[in-house]
C-alpha cells in the first residue's frame, strides 16, 4: 500500500524531509506522495515515519494502491538496489 495525504494537510514540511525514499515533494495545493516511490517505510523503519510527523494526522493508507509488505519490501529493494 501506499499512503496518501488528504486535504487537512497544512502544508507544515515536516513529513518531506522524512521520507527515506524521496516519496513526497509539493504539490499544487498540498504535499502528495509518489505510490511508486512509496514503501511504507518498510525496509527502512518500523512504521512510515510521516505519518509519524504529522501534526494533523492527514495521512493515511491509500486504498487504490494496495500492496502486501513483501510488495513493499520488494520495491523497497528496486529502489534502493539491494
Amino acid at each position: 500500500m501506499a499512503l496518501l495525504i488528504t486535504d487537512e494537510c497544512i502544508n507544515c514540511d515536516v513529513c518531506e524531509p522524512e521520507c527515506p525514499n524521496q516519496a513526497i515533494s509539493q504539490g499544487e495545493w498540498t504535499y502528495i506522495i509518489n505510490p511508486n516511490k512509496c514503501t511504507e517505510c518498510v525496509g527502512h523503519f518500523d512504521t512510515p515515519q510521516c505519518i509519524a510527523v504529522c501534526p494533523v494526522a492527514c495521512i493515511l493508507v491509500d486504498p487504490s494502491h494496495t500492496e502486501s509488505k513483501e510488495q513493499l519490501l520488494d520495491k523497497y529493494k528496486q529502489l534502493t538496489n539491494t
